[in-house]
């Protein structure tokens, strides 16, 4: 029998929509009723009267950087541990984005160092950069290096990553072609790895740029100007002035700052051209200044939303005095804040994407699936005759804790609010197989289905990870939903909002509830599983399935509809 939850009332989350009403007025309440009517599934941001609403990506694209190439514009993410990793996202008009690529099948360097998941390790904050025909994307990770990879179509094959600056605690790098034809990268740096943070550098590359010229020139010191966290910087020219873009304050508070100086070693001055404001979109962090062929100029930003992640903002943006104001000026400061709904950047008619060109990414991954760590085809098939996927049971060898394992197939949030039903075949699993259904962030939840004997048994899982400096601790509890289920289940994964977090540095943020359902006709369903939604390391929560087994002889399988 279905275990039955009791859901919370309306009642038991008065107190956070009174205490917030009280502090920012309807603010949040009237965003979250158009949210509500606008979309369910998947977030829409364009309005489709000439309007967007920010956010433009509902959806945790970390440390975004953008760039337009002819009338075509180009953004990559972070991606961490995730496979495949850095994805590109293409659009025309800055507000529609589609996912496109991946510039690597699996995180680089040591390939078997991260076959199990390191969980906010790997692929940090990348740029993106076009010269003279060829794309670049230069990526840190934190304790290998400063990568590379090219491609002469953002579609097709990105080149083997090459480290152009190896050792820990560089990151946030970003290249840049001078006028006079020389290449300077602008990067930061990762006090966790090397003890201190909050300074950005500036050095030669080789005129290939793939490899260090010369050595590293302090540029900027946050520590002694009071921006604690300058991170993420950007490196751009304008009117003969060097401009860093770069984030200070923390990620959840803080602001854009902007360095500006005639000699791109400095000195630099520094303005901040954008912060929350009055606004509700805290934290504006970091992002891309590009611009439109008309010459109008535009930002793309982060803002942390807590469980959802890291969701990207779209900011118009003027210059004046040779200095930028990015978003609504604020009466009486240099700086602007955040709007929340604009006039689109441009108008253009619908347009049907190119096609990938590259054989290694299927369809699957480009609607937006991700493994957990480095992964193998082998793993997977779609080639099946309908919408479903087969996971093959990987055998886990010393039973460990699901976030460890990589073969957890994900995908991010989409949306506020949303449900995604999987349909689960169980017919072919063997004795000793599990797979199931994962909510992963600090805090997990999984609705798992085991072969024992002649029966498949359901039962939740709940955990949390504790990340220490001597590795990661678990805390996991195990209940039992059903001793006897059929081969055929339907599972609902539906995330809730349920008013404010009360955390002092992001008061904006939602709080999510996430709720399992089951089902054997897929029409009745009945809750089975709830958590709070908490976010990842550095990443928001991911929702996956996955398919294991304790017989290392296993031929089980996992057939899944998504």
């Amino acid at each position: 029998m279905i275990e039955m939850v009791a859901e919370p009332t309306e009642e038991d989350h008065k107190f956070e929509w009174v205490e917030y009403n009280e502090l920012r007025g309807n603010m949040y309440l009237e965003m979250q009723n158009w949210a509500l009517d606008k979309f369910f599934e998947v977030y829409i941001s364009d309005n489709g009267d000439g309007t967007f609403t920010n956010p433009v990506l509902y959806c945790d694209y970390s440390d975004p950087d953008a760039i337009r190439v002819g009338e075509d514009y180009y953004l990559v993410a972070s991606s961490f541990t995730n496979t495949p990793g850095l994805p590109i996202l293409h659009s025309k008009d800055l507000v529609n984005w589609n996912l496109i690529n991946y510039c690597v099948k699996n995180v680089p360097e040591d390939v078997s160092s991260f076959r199990k998941p390191r969980h906010g390790e790997g692929v940090w904050a990348p740029s993106i950069r076009y010269h003279d025909g060829l794309f670049y994307v230069c990526f840190p990770m934190p304790d290998e290096g400063i990568y590379m990879t090219t491609a002469s179509d953002p579609y097709g094959v990105w080149s083997e990553p090459v480290n152009i600056r190896p050792g820990a605690g560089w990151i946030d790098p970003c290249p840049f072609w001078d006028d006079d034809g020389k290449v300077y990268l602008v990067s930061g740096v990762a006090k966790s790895r090397i003890g201190y943070n909050s300074v950005l550098y500036v050095t030669e590359l080789a005129s290939d740029a793939m490899s260090v010229k010369g050595e590293p020139v302090k540029v900027f010191d946050g520590n002694q100007t009071g921006d604690r966290t300058t991170e993420g910087p950007k490196l751009y020219k304008r009117n003969g002035y060097y401009y860093i873009f770069a984030p200070a304050g923390g990620v959840k508070p803080g602001y854009q700052l902007v360095l500006r100086s005639r000699n791109i070693y400095g000195p630099y001055e520094k303005r901040i051209v954008l912060k929350q404001g009055s606004s509700d979109i805290n934290g504006p962090h970091q992002g891309a200044w590009v611009d439109t062929p008309k010459g109008d100029n535009w930002f793309l930003h982060f803002q942390d939303v807590y469980a959802a992640g890291r969701i990207v903002h779209l900011q118009p943006m003027t210059f004046e005095d040779d200095w930028p104001v990015i978003g609504k000026k604020i009466e009486g400061e240099c700086c602007g804040e955040p709007v929340r709904t604009y006039k689109k950047p441009l108008e253009v008619a619908s347009y049907n994407e190119k096609e990938t060109t590259n054989p290694g990414i299927t369809d699957l991954y480009l609607r937006g699936w991700q493994w957990n760590a480095n992964h193998e085809d082998s793993w997977i098939t779609n080639e099946n005759d309908d919408e479903s996927i087969t996971l093959y049971c990987n055998y886990d060898e010393k039973e460990r804790y699901i976030p460890e394992l990589p073969c957890i197939l994900l995908k991010k949030w989409e949306a506020p609010e949303f449900e995604h039903t999987y349909k689960l075949d169980l017919s072919q699993l063997c004795k000793g197989d599990y797979v199931g259904v994962i909510n992963l962030g600090m805090s997990y939840l999984a609705v798992v289905f085991e072969k024992k004997e002649d029966k498949i048994v359901a039962s939740s899982i709940s955990g949390r990870q504790e990340f220490t400096d001597g590795g990661i601790l678990y805390n996991e509890s195990e209940t039992e939903i059903c001793s006897d289920v059929p081969h055929h289940v339907y599972i609902k994964y539906e995330v809730k909002n349920i008013g404010m977090r009360k955390e002092k540095e992001i008061p904006v943020a939602p709080e999510e509830i996430v709720r399992y359902y089951m089902s054997y006709d897929g029409k009745d369903y009945n809750k089975v599983a709830e958590i709070s939604a908490e976010a990842g390391r550095w990443v928001g929560v991911k929702q996956g399935v996955f398919a294991l087994s304790h017989n290392e002889a296993s031929n089980g399988r996992l057939i899944v509809a998504l």
